[in-house]
């Protein structure tokens, strides 16, 4: 069957299989930044924007998302022009391997597009099930509060 989506502001066209997953696809059509980690749902990694909604893609059947627009973490910022988030992950020293990275900013995207504010606990109620094994978390928190800041105009 064909599938027809948006990713990172391209229209594309896929072949699919009614089985496939949403990172199946993704990752067969060369989005290696969507990262296939625990394939149940519970780690994150795979983490994508749905129409701008969070979304773990290894259990979302890629069907289920015809006509609507994906965003992966290339599609939020570039290496020569990082978005806020990006760049204070790296400054706060909340990036190691990597892995997790993908679906914690796509996730922390959300929050900031929808609550350019957020308090400590909606950064952690956000970010929860977002495992992390390298970090820790409060560096990840300190780059949220600080990508906010700067989105704000208040850096």
């Amino acid at each position: 069957m064909k599938l027809n989506i948006t990713v990172n502001k391209e229209k594309k066209e896929f072949n699919i299989n009614p089985s496939d997953t949403l990172l199946d696809v993704l990752r067969r059509e060369g989005y290696y930044e969507v990262k296939k980690g625990c394939n149940t749902g519970d780690c994150g990694s795979c983490t994508v924007l749905v129409d701008g909604e969070p979304n773990v893609s290894c259990i979302k059947l890629a069907g289920l998302v015809e006509g609507r627009e994906i965003t992966t973490v290339k599609g939020i910022g570039t290496h020569d022009n990082p978005h806020a988030l990006q760049k204070y992950f790296v400054e706060e020293g909340g990036v190691q391997c990597g892995f997790c990275i993908p679906g914690k900013i796509t996730s922390a995207k959300a929050l900031l597009d929808r609550n350019p504010d957020p308090s400590i606990e909606e950064i952690k109620e956000a970010m929860d099930g977002h495992l992390c094994r390298c970090t820790g978390y409060n560096a990840q928190i300190r780059a949220i509060k600080k990508a906010s800041k700067e989105i704000r105009g208040d850096e």
